[in-house]
């Protein structure tokens, strides 16, 4: 799934199926892929088909989320070289995607952060999002609402107690 060693300005997105933990497929757009420096790694951005609740009822909604390459798989006969490529600068380093659980404004209470959250903590171990869900269930815990935890995690919760 790596593209070409150039740099494209712009592009077109292209579908992809996303693989979810339990081995189901979702269909979604990817977006862009970057290259990590080391040019080991590559990270894709695609938007995922959700909904969201509003007075009128529920509206189509896309969720954007950063994953790797084991996590998508391609679309038979579907060209992913019209897609935004590029590397990222030797001294940017490679952002994961991921969930970090730091301390809360007083003593028994928590904040979920994205890992690249600035107010995540640092040298903090990265958890799934199975486990920063996990971590919101406890007593005390809340979203951080600086980074995309709150915008991401909790409308997962609420799926997950209907």
């Amino acid at each position: 799934m790596s593209g070409g060693s150039e740099d494209r300005p712009a592009g077109h997105p292209a579908e992809i199926m996303l693989v979810l933990p339990d081995a189901q497929t979702v269909r979604a757009r990817l977006y862009e892929r970057q290259e990590a420096a080391d040019g080991a790694q590559w990270r894709y951005r695609i938007g995922v088909p959700s909904w969201v609740a509003t007075r009128e009822g529920v509206e189509a909604a896309e969720y954007s989320v950063w994953v790797t390459a084991a996590q998508l798989q391609p679309v038979s006969g579907v060209d992913l070289s019209t897609v935004v490529t590029h590397r990222l600068p030797a001294q940017t380093p490679t952002v994961t995607s991921g969930w970090t659980v730091g301390p809360g404004d007083r003593k028994g209470r928590s904040v979920v952060h994205d890992t690249a959250c600035r107010n995540a903590p640092p040298l903090a171990s990265e958890l799934t999002t199975l486990e920063a869900l996990d971590a919101l269930e406890r007593p005390g815990a809340r979203a951080c609402d600086v980074c995309d935890a709150a915008a991401i995690l909790l409308p997962a919760l609420e799926l997950g107690s209907r």
